[in-house]
């Protein structure tokens, strides 16, 4: 990822600096570029992207909510979907992306396979993926505690199956999901920081 900038943390709505926000003893990643939280269910996808997005100051988009409802009744079945059924779930999150080009945001998606990413790289050129990446089992323990969420644990074979990490070609960093939610945020960053480097 190039020319990441590194500013104090933004006001969402003013894009000025919020004074309501401690500074770091680090300065605050910012960029223009849209930033894809990706990974199968249980991984912590709606979790980190708000954080991250707080962390980076740019608005965040859950990627769930650009599903059919169509989509969701399956899903909620334990019907995994076909790629039929994602075309159009991708194109809206490449649409949202789109237009958040060169003003940054940061969305959710689990992109699993690279015909899913190429798909949201084809309308949204410069986005940056985070792939959250853990031991299986932990992610499965996670899923059977969380509440009110319609992917069942029978369907985390299938993600796991489908899955296939990112390439050597794509602009993005895998990013452990052991520890809390703030350290894993922590690692997000700092392992963006390090494209930049």
């Amino acid at each position: 990822m190039r020319h990441l900038t590194y500013i104090r943390h933004l006001d969402v709505d003013t894009g000025k600096p919020n004074p309501g926000v401690e500074e770091d003893s680090e300065a605050v990643m910012s960029t223009p570029h849209v930033v894809v939280v990706m990974g199968v269910a249980g991984t912590g996808k709606t979790t980190i992207g708000p954080l991250l997005a707080q962390r980076l100051g740019v608005p965040y988009a859950e990627g769930d909510d650009f599903h059919p409802e169509a989509n969701i009744a399956k899903m909620t079945a334990g019907t995994p979907l076909t790629d039929e059924d994602r075309w159009p779930w991708l194109d809206a999150i490449g649409a949202w992306a789109h237009g958040r080009a060169g003003l940054g945001g940061v969305v959710s998606s689990s992109a699993l396979k690279r015909s899913y990413r190429d798909r949201l790289r084809s309308a949204a050129p410069g986005v940056v993926f985070v792939h959250l990446t853990g031991d299986r089992q932990l992610i499965e323990d996670r899923m059977t505690h969380r509440q009110g969420h319609f992917m069942p644990t029978a369907l985390l074979d299938s993600q796991f199956a489908t899955l296939q990490p990112l390439q050597a070609d794509e602009t993005g960093v895998a990013v452990d999901v052991s520890g809390s939610p703030e350290e894993i945020t922590d690692r997000a960053v700092t392992a963006l920081h390090g494209l930049d480097g």
